[in-house]
């Protein structure tokens, strides 16, 4: 059955969903996007992904004339006409469509919106299960990773090499440490139980799943550390984990063919993921009483 998806103020049916050549999210990656989880046909954090959305708005000067309520709306509106459950709501704004040019265009200019649907066994995942396998590459992106762009040819190059290894995904390495994985907040949990994680900055995405996490983690009294990491110091930890919004948390078994602790995913992980799918379906669930 055809979604609907949502394009500049209309909902078309998938197969008439389009945008212009000259859309500067084509021709230029000039534009910016936000995943949102859905669990139980409801939004997961959507206000930690729509003040993120306005940061990233912000350091690019770009200008979207809907608010946050009109932007809820939309998400809930795809959620409700594609029966959606479980899964993912993706939405996308560039600097709007302009004759080809590096310089902007007009600040008057109407940003282009669109947002679609995925389904998405988010609760039930065959990867946490059993464990993600990794491998380390050089960190190629450019310097404004804390940005959320559209610029995502690296992180699927990085991820074709993983598959080409036979491993699952990547972690990107900077000046000798770990920035992130491909499309999520990497984490390592050292032999005292401390959670570590790379601190914010330009060089990796502000993640608002890893920021839940580390609310979670200090109020059940887990130590978190932000600071940076080495492969090796991973490869030696007792266990090691990625954050994601359409992943929750997923464990990581092997790095660069060698194992994590026993191989398996660790307690500290799964716990984790256990909290933060609880923890999100008490919230969801409160919010519908009201």
């Amino acid at each position: 059955m055809s979604r609907t998806v949502y394009v500049n103020g209309r909902y078309v049916p998938e197969s008439e969903a389009s945008v212009s050549v000259f859309d500067r999210g084509f021709l230029f990656a000039d534009g910016i996007y936000e995943v949102t989880a859905v669990l139980n046909g409801r939004l997961v954090d959507f206000e930690g992904h729509v003040a993120r959305l306005h940061r990233s708005l912000n350091e690019l000067n770009m200008h979207l004339s809907l608010n946050d309520n009109a932007l809820r709306d939309i998400h809930r509106q795809l959620i409700d006409k594609n029966g959606l459950q479980e899964g993912l709501v993706y939405l996308q704004v560039t600097r709007g469509v302009a004759d080809r040019d590096f310089a902007y265009p007009d600040a008057q200019t109407p940003a282009t919106l669109v947002a679609f649907t995925q389904q998405k066994s988010i609760i039930d995942s065959p990867l946490a299960e059993r464990g993600l396998k990794v491998i380390s590459l050089p960190d190629m992106r450019w310097g404004r990773r804390d940005i959320k762009t559209v610029q995502l040819l690296y992180p699927s190059m990085a991820k074709m090499e993983a598959k080409k290894r036979g491993a699952d995904d990547a972690w990107l390495v900077d000046s000798g440490l770990v920035t992130e994985g491909s499309s999520s907040n990497a984490w390592i949990v050292d032999h005292d139980n401390t959670l570590i994680t790379r601190e914010l900055s330009r060089s990796l995405l502000h993640g608002i799943t890893r920021r839940t996490i580390m609310q979670l983690a200090q109020q059940h009294d887990m130590k978190v550390e932000e600071r940076g990491f080495t492969i090796k110091e991973a490869q030696n930890a007792r266990e090691a984990f990625m954050t994601s919004a359409t992943s929750l948390v997923y464990p990581v078994v092997s790095i660069d063919q060698r194992s994590i602790g026993e191989g398996q995913p660790g307690e500290i992980a799964r716990a984790l993921r256990r909290l933060y799918i609880e923890t999100s379906l008490q919230v969801l669930d409160a919010q519908k009483q009201t």
